[in-house]
């Protein structure tokens, strides 16, 4: 995740000199509930790397986007589907 203008740009800076093609993906759920849950009931198969709870992600930086991108809801959808969708319009760029 890139919250802020100033990593997004890095990593784009990153692309544009190593002379590959850059697309920004942004990739959000606007279910606030399920959202919610997905936060507060996942997992993670790295010993001891902590995971932020719920109020730390409410109340974490970030900045709009200021720039084209594609952007993927991931709502109401399984990870294959979020995937798909976004082959999909990687296909059309």
């Amino acid at each position: 995740m890139n919250p802020l203008s100033v990593t997004r740009d890095a990593w784009r800076a990153t692309a544009v000199g190593a002379g590959v093609p850059v697309l920004d993906v942004e990739v959000v759920c606007s279910d606030p509930a399920e959202h919610r849950l997905r936060v507060t009931s996942r997992s993670v198969g790295i010993p001891d790397l902590p995971l932020p709870n719920w109020q730390q992600v409410v109340d974490r930086e970030y900045e709009p986007w200021d720039r084209k991108r594609v952007v993927v809801d991931t709502a109401g959808q399984e990870p294959r589907e979020s995937l798909a969708a976004l082959l999909a319009r990687l296909r059309s760029h």
